[in-house]
């Protein structure tokens, strides 16, 4: 899978959710079932534009159309430099139009558990992200 011309790592990323979004970042984590763990985290820095349902199922990237991007360019007063458009099952009878503009894209990938043991936390952020799995006893 690919997107913005950067090939997704190998994984069965069926399962999408927003798992957080604030004024500087916005974090898609993906998975086969996120019930207990995800391995993939798609991070936009500094969203300006973001229209995509809290969660959906098999998104198909693509480069946004260009009257995506004249749509983005006049309502932010310039172009972003970095626009990822897709679609998407929301649960509906139809796919979904999806559109995040933002700063950049960070693929960050290893294991989280959803339910993590006493006193570690739910999701690191980037800039502690713990890497592969590591293995166990």
């Amino acid at each position: 899978m690919e997107i913005a011309g950067r090939e997704l790592p190998d994984g069965s990323w069926w399962d999408w959710e927003v798992i957080a979004w604030d004024a500087g970042r916005l974090r898609l984590a993906a998975g086969y079932d996120l019930t207990h763990h995800h391995g993939l985290e798609l991070v936009f820095v500094a969203p300006t534009f973001v229209s995509c349902p809290p969660g959906f199922q098999d998104p198909v990237f693509r480069p946004p159309t260009a009257e995506e991007t004249a749509r983005l360019t006049e309502a932010l007063g310039e172009t972003p430099p970095f626009v990822v458009a897709f679609e998407a099952d929301a649960g509906g009878r139809e796919p979904v139009s999806c559109l995040v503009a933002a700063e950049r894209l960070d693929i960050l990938s290893g294991f989280v558990p959803r339910h993590p043991r006493p006193g570690k936390e739910t999701a690191p952020a980037a800039h502690d992200w713990p890497g592969p799995p590591l293995p166990t006893d």
